[in-house]
């Protein structure tokens, strides 16, 4: 329906020894609280003395989970949870997460946040010996190599520690053994990951906003490359892949996380705040009004307003009621379908010179739609500016964005997409300018998707469903 990017996935679990929390219900909440990182699929596993059942499909979450379901998952001490939307792997029940896999060692449970960039050639050498793979997404890799290195090693954690000698790329991941809980994240630190408590139960997730959702109290950050094991009510930190420097993506402060999420040190909201005050010094504009594209254009907009005086106002108003399965009838009717999700404020836009902040353009028609929004409404003049630099680069680590070819700031200078979209002027925060978003963040970051500068290699190109082909051998 519209050309934006889409978030990745969403990860939590919970460790709750004395029974006092139903770890299904709560792993349920926080589901909810991290609904923004995926809308294809979610799924649950509840781990009941060493007994593994769990429960996905595609959907939302208040669409596979209701009370029949998860009454019938109550119980247990231990449970995962996921949302899902597919950067690798076709959007199907097969893909839906978590993943629960029987192997010569029992029962491991698994979700996971990240893309990993030699995934193709680990699943390749693994079919050539035989693997037969459910999935076709990325996750299934990260569970074979994991089962493949328990042969040999003495615990699932050091399983998981040996995994990661093989693993390149993005990889925030949540595992779930008969007996223990572990938490994982990539040296690179790629995607956000942290732990917090409840009592004494343990809880892990990709955002501080989860912990929120269900009364739990933020404890820490995962370090990147760090793996973290829950068993017998004790929390064992191992840090072996520890101390590289980190690469956080710098899109989970501009659009991906919640803004009442803070990340490795950093509150997203005044991330926000500040990439708004930063495009009013670099592109100042006489106007009236300073508006944002909810959701995430909202803050820097605000950001924008206090750094250039120019009133913040309400412009937009989303119909929060629109799903993921939201049908266009025809294509002629597909024009003006934009207008069914947003729709501009007409009594305080009229005869005004609106600065309208968005988070990014990846191909420019949303974009294009939205500011004729403005102008159908009675803008006088309507001056786009973008809390992110132009896309110049895909993303091999979990991000959505499309292949050069598609993305309008390859093909078109600034004052090209500036006429294209039907702007009176266009400004996108510079590139120099990505590193003063969240200085008090403890890490530094990925801006491969701008600057073309990844922090491992890459390669030319990953295709969204890469595995869906026959292997000829």
């Amino acid at each position: 329906m519209f050309d934006e990017m889409h978030e990745e996935c969403g990860v939590f679990g919970i460790y709750c020894p004395d029974g006092s929390l139903d770890p299904a219900h709560q792993t349920y909440l926080a589901l909810y609280a991290l609904q923004h990182r995926g809308q294809e699929s979610c799924g649950i596993a509840v781990n009941d003395k060493g007994v593994i059942i769990s429960q996905k499909d595609l959907g939302l979450i208040p669409e596979v989970f209701n009370e029949v379901v998860l009454n019938h998952l109550s119980g247990g001490n231990m449970a995962i949870g996921h949302v899902r939307y597919s950067t690798t792997g076709s959007n199907n029940r097969d893909n839906a997460q978590p993943l629960v896999m029987k192997y010569i060692k029992g029962t491991i449970a698994l979700a996971h946040n990240g893309n990993l960039v030699n995934a193709y050639e680990l699943r390749s050498h693994l079919q050539l010996s035989g693997a037969i793979f459910q999935t076709t997404n990325d996750s299934e890799v990260i569970a074979y190599i994991i089962a493949k290195c328990r042969l040999k090693a003495p615990s699932i954690e050091r399983a998981v520690v040996e995994a990661m000698n093989t693993l390149k790329g993005a990889y925030s991941i949540v595992l779930m053994s008969p007996k223990k809980l572990i938490a994982a994240r990539d040296p690179n630190g790629f995607r956000p990951l942290c732990m917090g408590k409840i009592g004494e139960n343990i809880v892990f997730a990709s955002e501080t906003c989860a912990l929120d959702a269900i009364g739990a109290t933020f404890v820490r950050d995962i370090e990147p490359g760090e793996v973290v094991v829950v068993s017998d009510g004790k929390v064992e930190s191992i840090k072996e892949h520890c101390g590289g420097k980190s690469s956080l993506c710098i899109f989970e402060y501009i659009y991906f996380a919640r803004p009442d999420s803070i990340i490795d040190g950093e509150s997203v909201h005044m991330a926000r705040r500040r990439a708004g005050a930063l495009l009013a010094k670099r592109h100042p504009v006489e106007a009236d009004l300073t508006v944002g594209v909810p959701d995430s254009g909202i803050d820097a907009a605000l950001g924008y307003a206090e750094e250039s005086g120019i009133p913040y106002g309400l412009g937009f108003i989303k119909n929060r009621y629109v799903g993921r399965t939201f049908i266009q009838p025809t294509q002629g009717q597909r024009v003006n379908s934009v207008k069914i999700k947003l729709n501009a404020l007409s009594s305080a836009v009229k005869g005004k010179r609106v600065v309208m902040v968005d988070d990014s353009i990846v191909r420019g028609t949303t974009s294009a739609r939205i500011v004729s929004l403005l102008r159908e409404a009675g803008a006088k003049e309507v001056h786009v500016r973008i809390s992110s630099p132009p896309f110049k680069n895909p993303c091999f680590f979990g991000t959505d964005i499309d292949s050069r070819d598609k993305l309008i700031a390859c093909r078109m200078s600034v004052d090209e997409i500036c006429r294209t979209i039907g702007a009176d002027s266009l400004g996108y925060l510079d590139a120099e300018d990505l590193e003063k978003l969240a200085p008090n963040a403890k890490c530094s970051f990925c801006t491969g998707c701008f600057t073309g500068r990844y922090p491992m290699e890459v390669p030319d190109e990953i295709p969204k469903n890469r595995f869906e082909t026959k292997f000829d051998v």
